[in-house]
């Protein structure tokens, strides 16, 4: 946080030195599709080596999660000049098109090189290369949220970075993936958010096998946190690379 000298904000532990959260999900086959694009979302992909996205997702239009939306124009580079799509709820594609109004399939005629991106609305189960992905809604007032499952080769992972509420239906998909990222903001209840009793609750109702609470403000230390919490439960940090 800016101007604060809490433990947390001036920690020597590097995992509680939080970027805004984002996700890249590599399939058996080789499919790369990214999740969100935050404010450092240009700093944390170099420092990912990533140089290659299939497809684009977007959570919801909240800035935490796409105001890096515009340097993936840079993939559009590295891809030979071809047109990206990115993936969303309608409602978060039109909000998304509202802050970037120049981003289309079509290049600029002035010469400058503007992301080149094809928004495709998601509300039913899509492929991109051989992976399999599920939007799964979400309640996170007052945007259009949902998070997704990832599906390959039998294996479910989800991803859930920022909700106050998951509905029963979309339980019922997340019901026992091998993986869960949620988010889990901090001990004190917050109006759109889950905090760290409710996010417990929840990965316990998911049952997956691993679980990782993302999206931590700087009330949660990382070490002392995950003291607190079953071992199946950890908190991730910038940098997490998890093979399943």
């Amino acid at each position: 946080m800016i101007g604060c000298d809490c433990p947390v904000c001036t920690s020597k532990d590097p995992r509680d030195m939080r970027c805004r959260t984002c996700v890249c999900v590599e399939a058996g086959d080789g499919t790369r599709v990214i999740s969100d694009t935050p404010p450092e979302f240009r700093l944390l992909a170099i420092k990912a080596g990533i140089k290659r996205a299939d497809a684009f997702l977007i959570t919801h239009c909240h800035m935490d999660h796409v105001a890096g939306f515009d340097d993936v124009r840079r993939f559009n580079t590295l891809a030979g000049g071809a047109v990206i799509p990115c993936y969303g709820l309608p409602g978060a594609l039109r909000s998304l098109k509202a802050v970037f109004p120049y981003i289309s399939e079509e290049a600029n005629g002035q010469g400058l090189f503007r992301p080149m991106i094809r928004f495709i609305p998601a509300t039913e189960p899509f492929f991109v290369g051989g992976m399999r992905i599920v939007p799964v809604p979400v309640i996170h007032p007052p945007a259009d949220t949902c998070g997704w499952i990832f599906e390959y080769g039998g294996v479910r992972a989800a991803h859930i970075p920022d909700c106050r509420e998951i509905p029963q239906e979309s339980l019922a998909l997340l019901k026992g993936v091998d993986m869960l990222s949620l988010n889990c903001l901090r001990d004190r209840p917050h109006p759109t958010h889950l905090s760290l009793e409710k996010s417990v609750e929840y990965a316990a109702a998911i049952g997956a096998r691993r679980t990782f609470f993302v999206h931590m403000s700087h009330s949660l230390p990382h070490a002392a946190t995950e003291e607190r919490l079953p071992q199946h439960i950890r908190l991730a940090y910038d940098g997490l690379d998890v093979t399943l």
